[in-house]
């Protein structure tokens, strides 16, 4: 009985081990088609500057302004507003 109770051990581990390889795998397919999806957009957006340079350039600007206000109005992890330093001395143009 014992000797079942073991064979049965070894062949859950036997199992883990696979689905970590598994994962492994999955992970490393996984950043490989988020790479070439990014190659593909900047490419796109290259191809578009050549070929239409006023629409590449509105589309520029719409993701420009979707960014700033994403940044104004992200809310942090804790669900608060991200806080303003009142005290904060002011920035000098060199």
């Amino acid at each position: 009985m014992e000797r079942l109770i073991q064979l049965l051990d070894d062949l859950d581990d036997l199992i883990a081990a696979i689905g970590l390889q598994r994962e492994r795998v999955r992970s490393l397919l996984s950043a490989l088609v988020f790479a070439c999806v990014a190659l593909c957009i900047q490419i796109g957006g290259v191809l578009l500057a050549l070929r239409h340079p006023p629409l590449a350039l509105a589309i520029a600007i719409l993701m420009f302004v979707t960014l700033l206000y994403r940044a104004v109005t992200t809310i942090d992890n804790d669900g608060r507003a991200p806080a303003v330093n009142a005290d904060a001395e002011p920035l000098e143009i060199a």
